[in-house]
């Protein structure tokens, strides 16, 4: 079922619960020939940064890491708020694979017309 799919997610290690979901949700749209994208915006930028995630494993879910990981390898982007990076001053070497740091337009040409998505 070609497409594109959207999930939003604005939390990290403040509610691992949501940020585990989410990339359950994106990993499941990537599998089904979306062409995906998961937005990082305000706290959840930290998950960008490689190693953040390490120790982040909700009950009944693989780990996070492994969630990205898995995410990244079938295709899926990563887009990162570059204001919201940059005010936490992180280290823009350090990138996850998939991430790119992207302005608000990038993400706005991603969805278009008729892109469904969801928020975590």
């Amino acid at each position: 079922m070609p497409g594109k799919f959207c999930v939003s997610l604005t939390f990290a290690k403040d509610n691992p619960d949501k940020a585990t979901v989410a990339f359950v949700v994106a990993n499941a749209a990537v599998a089904s020939d979306k062409e995906t994208v998961v937005f990082l915006s305000t706290e959840a930028v930290r998950l960008a940064v490689n190693g953040y995630a390490d120790d982040v494993a909700e009950e009944g879910f693989a780990p996070l890491r492994e969630l990205m990981a898995s995410f990244a390898a079938a295709g899926g982007k990563i887009y990162v708020c570059s204001p919201c990076f940059k005010r936490r001053k992180l280290d823009d070497t350090q990138l996850v694979a998939g991430a790119v740091i992207v302005g608000g337009a990038k993400l706005v040409e991603f969805l278009g017309e008729s892109c469904p998505g969801v928020s975590y």
